[in-house]
């Protein structure tokens, strides 16, 4: 009961935040304060979690050689998601065809993307070790910090009694964030109401958001009728078809994780309350949430990847420019493998944007197109991301239990 009633309450601060955000503009960037403490908060809390829940749930899995076979059906699960969602993406794009008969507006590359035009595959690969991982925690790049912590939490369960003892010890870490967790949870409908409502009032209330929306709105209607698609069609299928369980009650259990990523706009901001819904509310074996989730918040970008492939061929519509079946191939493998790789680079999500256009010879000045709306893009891209992670964990936990426990035998 206490559970519902906290989730009605963030639901009733989205609509809140809406309605007021939406009639009274700029007015609501008074409590953007708010909104971004609680957003702090939850960033606060994303690193010591990611460390110790790395290391428990490898601990968890007992046998290092089961890390291997698990890490194998996770990273299998996120790629076969990924590739789903782009070629959702690109089907959509291709039969909607937003970008026919939208006027180009924008002469010159976005301030945001300047500078960001040389990062390539090379660059991305670098960011998965870092050099001084204090430095990683405080710019919060996350992949380094958990590829340290996979290798440490692989070699802790090898150390014996004085292993044991250490994971113990992140194990008690581990339990404390998911507490504080808790507690900062009965601040999020407050959180939530300010976040949405701060950020529709900096976009210029109602009225201009409509206005922007006009100019890309058959654009903005194809990420998220492509995003419906693979979140409420393909994912509930793979969870049924590899766990048997409800669609629906799965997603009514993970709603309270699903409204702080749209409220956020953030996967690692959210992991926390993903964590919390995955074991309590939707019975995740703990060792696989742990395991699986920061993971996922990482490097499972299905709803990037798809906003990605949809965006590069609306720039090409927009501009006159055919991209062929050749053309779209490179689009699809780009959005796919730098959407799973480019969680170390600072706004990954721009960075890979670049490299798709790239990838197939797009002009940059396209982007500022997307930026005015690209604020809530990101809110429903994030929460299909979250959901697919959440998905993920019980996906991996049915199939680690057929496979790896019977010897690879499902």
């Amino acid at each position: 009961m206490k559970q519902n009633g906290l989730l009605y309450l963030m639901i009733t601060g989205i609509v809140l935040g809406i309605f007021s955000g939406w009639m009274y503009g700029s007015k609501m960037l008074a409590v953007e304060w708010v909104g971004e403490m609680f957003l702090d908060a939850l960033k606060m809390l994303v690193v010591p979690l990611i460390i110790s829940s790395m290391i428990v749930g490898i601990a968890g899995l007992g046998d290092i050689r089961k890390v291997g076979k698990t890490g194998l059906i996770a990273l299998g699960y996120f790629m076969m998601t990924t590739c789903m969602a782009v070629a959702i993406g690109l089907v959509m794009v291709n039969i909607i065809e937003p970008g026919v008969a939208v006027e180009m507006t924008v002469e010159h590359v976005p301030e945001k993307v300047a500078g960001k035009e040389a990062v390539g595959i090379t660059d991305i690969l670098k960011t998965f070790v870092s050099p001084n991982l204090v430095q990683s925690m405080v710019k919060m790049d996350i992949l380094p910090l958990i590829i340290f912590s996979l290798v440490f939490g692989g070699v802790l369960t090898t150390l014996g009694e004085p292993g044991k003892r250490a994971i113990e010890f992140f194990d008690t870490i581990n339990s404390a964030i998911m507490k504080i967790v808790n507690l900062l949870m009965y601040f999020a409908p407050f959180g939530v109401f300010a976040l949405i409502a701060s950020k529709l009032g900096a976009a210029g209330g109602g009225e201009l958001f409509l206005a922007e929306l006009a100019k890309v709105g058959k654009y903005a209607a194809t990420v998220i009728s492509a995003l419906l698609i693979h979140g409420i069609v393909v994912l509930p299928i793979i969870l049924y078809l590899t766990t048997y369980r409800s669609p629906f009650i799965y997603f009514k259990n993970v709603t309270e994780a699903l409204t702080t990523a749209f409220s956020t706009a953030s996967s690692s901001a959210t992991l926390p309350v993903t964590i919390e819904c995955a074991e309590k509310n939707n019975r995740v074996s703990r060792k696989s949430a742990l395991f699986v989730l920061p993971l996922g918040a990482t490097v499972n970008m299905d709803g990037t990847a798809l906003y990605e492939s949809v965006a590069a061929l609306f720039i090409a519509q927009m501009m006159g420019i055919h991209l062929g079946f050749g053309e779209q191939l490179i689009v699809f493998l780009t959005a796919t493998l730098a959407a799973v790789g480019a969680a170390g680079i600072p706004e990954a999500g721009l960075v890979t944007m670049v490299m798709v256009l790239q990838s197939v010879g797009l002009p940059l000045e396209g982007i500022g197109m997307l930026l005015s709306i690209d604020w809530f893009l990101d809110r429903c891209r994030t929460t299909v991301n979250v959901w697919g992670d959440s998905i993920g964990a019980s996906v991996v936990d049915s199939l680690e239990g057929k496979w790896v426990e019977r010897g690879g035998k499902v």
